[in-house]
């Protein structure tokens, strides 16, 4: 991190995280797309899930809840921005506080429990940038006090699988009571022959094709992720992503541990990337794995892709590492590809497969 950096990162956290992050958001809307990124390496591209990603680095999810600033983040070097989690009414979330930061162990802690502004607003943000360049997904979710939450990720569907790059249906969520119980098989089935159905009926009024990812989360056991993968290949899922944040407070240090609440950042690495190579070794090699947990480097994002991620994703690793993290990422995903004298970045993939496939989890 340059001086620049640890100047601003020392203001924003000097005010607590959840207004810290509130002023990047301003930060952005007001500069734009101060920071231009990288120069594009066609080496870097990746064709997944029929899309070109100009290079594999994403903003995750739970940044840009509100389809806010994609675009400025499109300007920082990321290859491609999901927005979200949004869900059809606007809710409030847990309350207050409800974001910790775990400075000793480059980490945070989250109960926000999908606070955001709801379909309506996220929907006319997204229809005023049409016609903008770069791939924006839409993370859908169902709302807090919903009686019928599928119906909830249906319409999530139906409203923005015309404007959406692609779709991910989170429901890996830990902040949500109950919502990780759709992960099970018998559920899992019901939602994702709902969210494929209505997806097929929008895409042919559309005319277009919209992939849908599932977000899975890290705390599974191999019975459990038989099931998603055998539901996957059945409903014919573009995608999964792996992973959410974590329950586990193995090996931390910092006093905010105890919190309640998803764990993100560098102590996700190992276990979601164990994850990612068992989904992997299931889902064989067509389906699209996303590698999020613990990326705060071009190592530790090559390493995903390694272990069998086409695309990766990063957010924790910016409140640590700034703004530059995603350009000093993608130049340095181009030094490793120079290093590997490989052809181009999808090379790496599986190629430490069978290593993170015997991690424990």
């Amino acid at each position: 991190m340059g001086g620049v950096e640890r100047i601003g990162q020392k203001l924003l956290f000097a005010f607590d995280p959840e207004t810290a992050h509130g002023l990047s958001i301003a930060a952005l809307k007001a500069g734009g797309s101060f920071c231009r990124g990288p120069a594009r390496d066609a080496r870097l591209e990746v064709k997944a899930a029929g899309l070109t990603f100009p290079n594999p680095l994403g903003m995750a999810a739970g940044y840009d809840k509100n389809a806010e600033v994609p675009d400025a983040l499109i300007g920082l070097g990321f290859g491609f921005v999901e927005v979200g989690t949004v869900t059809p009414l606007p809710q409030a979330g847990n309350p207050k506080p409800r974001i910790f930061r775990l400075t000793q162990d480059n980490a945070v802690i989250n109960r926000l429990g999908f606070n955001n502004e709801g379909h309506e607003r996220c929907l006319a943000r997204l229809q005023a940038r049409t016609g903008r360049r770069g791939i924006v997904g839409v993370n859908i979710g169902a709302n807090k006090d919903s009686s019928a939450r599928i119906a909830d990720y249906r319409l999530g569907v139906e409203r923005f699988a015309s404007l959406a790059s692609y779709l991910t249906v989170n429901i890996s969520s830990p902040n949500t009571p109950g919502l990780r119980a759709l992960q099970a098989r018998e559920a899992l089935a019901e939602l994702l022959e709902a969210v494929t159905e209505a997806r097929d009926v929008s895409d042919a009024a559309s005319n277009k094709r919209t992939p849908l990812f599932l977000k899975i989360a890290p705390d599974l056991n191999e019975t459990e992720l038989d099931d998603i993968a055998a539901q996957v290949l059945a409903k014919n899922i573009d995608g999964v992503i792996v992973s959410n944040t974590t329950l586990s407070r193995h090996g931390l240090a910092s006093s905010h541990a105890v919190e309640a609440g998803g764990l993100s950042g560098r102590p996700l690495f190992a276990r979601s990337t164990a994850v990612l190579a068992r989904m992997r070794r299931r889902l064989g090699p067509e389906v699209v794995i996303v590698g999020v947990g613990g990326i705060t480097s071009a190592e530790t994002a090559a390493e995903k892709i390694r272990a069998g991620a086409d695309l990766v994703q990063l957010y924790t690793g910016m409140i640590y590492d700034g703004p530059a993290l995603p350009a000093r990422t993608v130049r340095g995903l181009s030094a490793i590809v120079q290093r590997e004298g490989v052809a181009s970045i999808g090379a790496l993939r599986d190629t430490a497969l069978a290593k993170w496939e015997a991690a424990p989890i």
